[in-house]
């Protein structure tokens, strides 16, 4: 019998956000920490992302938003309007995820919860040796991974997907079924049907020496971390590498260097990116020609001027976004602005409002043309193109780089850079303090 506790330490008033799509994995995650909730007084938030592919979707959505109302737990979900990758799967999950952060930060959760068992991960790891890795790369994916402020947990790591799904049938949990996962056209599903399947008639406990290889490479991969960072000090000015030094380091560690810093770009799902990407980026580096640039998967771009080499991500892949801001926004170049209830600090970074004298709710969104901003201190509009020019905004950022408006279309706020006239001193009466970071 699965008994989640034995393979979670779970503490009294933990907040928890659990990704669930409906399916028979992730429900049987739901149902095992509703039947712990009062034990540990767990806050449960279930965060659904619709796909919007299948006629169903709708129908499951409905059916997860009436499950948790009967089961009283906090339902959030959101749907997927467009799509721009031609990898589906890849862009999906990116768009999970993010949605998933903004929750754990809505609700000040402590961990986000996702229902990966042991398939997931031998898929994964044959993927990663087929197409090509790093060492961490290799062992697929952790059962707890840090970030910031909460951690990812998969606290079914150790269970296959038929063990679930007999959870399921015995404590009656409904589930739905996507029938998508059937279909050969997806990487993942050939492996779980053609080459899974016949490991598993070798051994049913095959996930088990997975796990182990997975811990193994992890373990290993620490070490080779901690020769990796020192390197990285050595190699690195800012956020470019210095392509003399680099060029100094043993061939493995250059190796390891490229694969932490496209981490940044790709974060817990590096099997977008191979050894024929490093392979690139390795002659770029290597290339007597001094300003050039190559492509990545999700428009990221390596560029090389000169003696520096950097990783951007193209602004065009960014769309425009309009944002109805309530407590806080997660953007998509990873910054935030969030409402806060005092500071002291006096920048750009901070904005204090008067509820009465702007209309609500405010709007985050990216510029437009002829906006215009009520400069604080001057008399009259200034365009915000013209503001971005004098403060040298790179134009790959200006674009999408967030401008905050009221309901009437009143620039209030441009994050980080300037204030407008209804942005008020600390001595003055306001009730909105918002906060880029």
């Amino acid at each position: 019998m699965i008994k989640i506790e034995d393979n979670f330490v779970f503490h009294n008033e933990d907040r928890i956000v659990i990704g669930c799509s409906a399916g028979p994995d992730s429900m049987a995650l739901v149902d095992m920490l509703l039947k712990i909730r009062k034990k540990y007084n767990l806050f449960l938030v279930v965060g659904h992302v619709n796909h919007n592919i299948r006629r169903e979707s709708y129908q499951e959505e409905q059916f997860l938003k009436d499950y948790c109302f009967k089961n009283h737990i906090i339902f959030e979900s959101m749907v997927i309007e467009d799509y721009g990758d031609d990898n589906f799967h890849n862009e999906a999950r990116n768009i999970r995820y993010s949605f998933f952060e903004n929750l754990v930060n809505k609700y000040n959760a402590n961990y986000l919860m996702t229902a990966h068992h042991g398939d997931d991960l031998v898929e994964t790891v044959l993927m990663r040796i087929v197409r090509g890795s790093n060492l961490g790369g290799y062992g697929g994916f952790k059962k707890i991974v840090s970030m910031d402020n909460y951690s990812i947990v998969r606290p079914l790591i150790q269970y296959t997907k038929e063990e679930l799904e007999q959870y399921d049938l015995l404590n009656n949990v409904k589930y739905f079924i996507d029938n998508s996962n059937n279909k050969d056209k997806y990487t993942r599903n050939r492996y779980r049907k053609y080459v899974l399947k016949p490991l598993k008639k070798e051994d049913k406990n095959v996930h088990l020496k997975f796990l182990k290889f997975s811990n193994t490479l992890d373990e290993a991969s620490k070490f080779i971390d901690r020769v990796r960072m020192r390197a990285i000090h050595r190699v690195m000015n800012g956020d470019q590498i210095v392509v003399s030094k680099f060029l100094e380091e043993e061939p493995y560690i250059q190796r390891e260097m490229l694969y932490y810093l496209l981490g940044e770009f790709y974060h817990d799902d590096l099997i977008l990116i191979g050894d024929k990407h490093i392979d690139l980026i390795l002659k770029l580096i290597n290339s007597k020609k001094v300003n050039s640039f190559i492509n990545l998967p999700n428009k990221v771009i390596v560029l090389k001027k000169y003696d520096f080499v950097e990783f951007i991500r193209e602004t065009s892949m960014i769309s425009n976004y309009e944002i109805e801001f309530d407590n806080y926004v997660l953007l998509p170049d990873n910054h935030s602005i969030e409402k806060i209830n005092t500071t002291d600090e006096n920048s750009n970074n901070i904005c204090r409002l008067d509820s009465k004298e702007i209309s609500l709710p405010l709007i985050v969104r990216t510029r437009k043309i002829g906006d215009k901003i009520k400069v604080k201190g001057l008399n009259g509009t200034k365009k915000v193109k013209d503001i971005f020019i004098d403060k040298k905004i790179p134009l790959n950022q200006r674009d999408s780089w967030p401008i905050v408006i009221d309901s009437a279309g009143n620039v209030v706020w441009i994050p980080g850079i300037k204030k407008s006239k209804f942005d008020k001193k600390k001595a003055d009466y306001y009730d909105i303090i918002l906060k880029y970071s």
